[in-house]
């Protein structure tokens, strides 16, 4: 798999992260447990870290750190992007069509520029352009508007024409306090202001005003979102494979927004953060799942959970165990109906509070999960001492791992590391079956991810909860095509 400077630097982290896990087990009985297999998991790593390299794996551009570079190295000139704004619709319902789109995109783009243009797959489905110190503005937007109407042109997909939403933007370099990165980000920032906002489709050059005005405007409507009854739950199924059934969902909140439509997480959730609303927004969040969790129990679903994400924020509180307690009594729910998600980088920021939080809420029941695992920079010898239960690999390593070797190897390490240490392992972002397939021969057992379900409404959730028979076909697996591949990759 290509990965970018941070990527593999975090590699390097989980090398020696896992040496020193097996130097300092608390226990000498865990520590014989997994001293063997930590070393092996090791080794494994150090050979993917020589493997790495700055190339996307989808569509095998150079990835962001390249241009960073180039762009640092160049010192001025000008930065465009495009974005295929189609692309994560598209995936909801099909994502194998979404990639097969975004690949035509990139193929149509890079046969129309001329060598000297550096282009980098930047983002999810966004693209940047570095024209380079010698094309002035006036040129460079052009240029853009004429990729946008090309790469606009109507794709055929068997029986499909899908006309593509294609946004362009510019910026130029230097910027007066602002860097490369940071300029990057505001441009893709900036594709995702709806037509007729502050920022217009039709003005594709970047505004940092304009984006600051936006940002403002986007602060005052999340103060009221919640009054106004804008922000609303989906939940994605999470999957046992081992038991054939749906085990409960995680919680994502969405907003409805009355003129720009839903707001992606991506853009609210930082605004969020800043305004220190973090802690109300999160306590509306807990107790609309746990509301939803009661009636599924009311409607016979008594064994489905719920998992809530909590922010950084919520976890500075001292009283934040109460407060879950709490919430679970007003709504009548039992605390093993409760999963609190925390992301890596979270869980790791203050250790001691963290496993303060963590014994408190396990001594009541609830669960604990990290999500996004591998992609932080955690003490592992840190991470072992808290007590959790599931580790959630992070779509990063799971995105196309039945071909690329690279995240093999570290979906293979860390369902290694949470068999050693007693914990579920659980793969979000499955998008299509030989992802799951490849994951389940080798010993993941727990999935999350469109290839099963989007996220869902609270109905949609508990018939997709019931319907055993369509689970089962999305489960199973035929053992003859599962031997042809096998053979065919050991005679290849």
């Amino acid at each position: 798999m290509a990965y970018s400077i941070a990527q593999h630097y975090r590699v390097s982290r989980l090398i020696r992260h896992l040496q020193n896990l097996a130097g300092t087990s608390p226990t000498v009985s865990r520590g014989e447990r997994l001293t063997q297999s930590v070393a092996t998991i090791a080794d494994r790593l150090q050979a993917v870290e020589h493997r790495t390299s700055h190339r996307h794996a989808i569509t095998g551009l150079p990835t962001r750190e390249p241009l960073i570079e180039r762009v640092m190295a160049d010192g001025r000139g000008v930065l465009g992007v495009i974005g295929f704004m189609d692309f994560d619709r598209l995936c909801a319902f099909d994502p194998a069509l979404g990639e097969r789109l975004l690949l035509t995109i990139v193929d149509r783009l890079t046969r129309m520029l001329p060598e000297e243009r550096l282009i980098a797959h930047v983002d999810r489905a966004s693209v940047a352009i570095w024209f380079g110190p010698d094309v002035v503005e006036d040129a460079a937007q052009t240029e853009l508007d004429v990729l946008r109407y090309a790469l606009g042109d109507v794709v055929i997909d068997g029986d499909r024409e899908i006309l593509p939403e294609i946004r362009v933007r510019q910026a130029r370099m230097p910027a007066e306090g602002v860097n490369a990165q940071a300029m990057l980000s505001r441009t893709l920032a900036s594709l995702t202001v709806q037509p007729g906002a502050v920022v217009a489709v039709a003005s594709p050059v970047l505004d940092l005003a304009a984006l600051a005005s936006e940002r403002y405007a986007l602060e005052q409507d999340l103060r009221q979102a919640i009054a106004r009854g804008e922000l609303e739950m989906r939940y994605q199924p999470l999957i046992d494979a081992g038991e054939g059934r749906v085990s409960g969902a995680e919680s994502l909140i969405r907003w409805f927004h009355p003129t720009l439509g839903q707001v992606s997480p991506s853009r609210f959730v930082p605004v969020m953060e800043a305004m220190g609303l973090a802690h109300e927004i999160g306590m509306w969040t807990l107790n609309a799942a746990a509301r939803e969790a009661r009636s599924w129990q009311a409607q016979g679903l008594d064994a489905l959970r719920v998992a809530v994400n909590v922010s950084g924020h919520q976890l500075d509180r001292d009283d934040m165990a109460a407060l879950v307690a709490r919430t679970l009594a007003r709504h009548s729910l039992g605390a093993a109906a409760l999963e609190i998600e925390l992301t890596e980088s979270v869980a790791m920021s203050d250790g001691t509070r963290a496993t303060q939080l963590f014994d408190a809420l396990r001594a009541a029941g609830v669960r604990i999960a990290i999500d996004d695992f591998g992609t932080g920079y955690s003490s592992f010898s840190t991470l072992r001492t808290l007590a959790f239960d599931k580790i959630k690999i992070d779509r990063e390593f799971v995105t196309n791992v039945d071909t690329l070797r690279d995240s093999q190897a570290i979906c293979q390490s860390i369902v290694a590391l949470g068999r050693g240490l007693g914990i579920r392992v659980l793969a979000e972002g499955v998008e299509r079956r030989a992802e799951y397939e490849w994951l389940l021969r080798h010993g993941c057992t727990h999935f999350q991810g469109y290839y099963f379900s989007p996220p869902l409404k609270g109905a949609e959730f508990v018939a997709f909860a019931r319907d055993s028979a369509g689970l089962a076909k999305l489960l199973a697996i035929d053992p003859y095509a599962m031997r042809d591949r096998i053979t065919e990759r050991l005679t290849a």
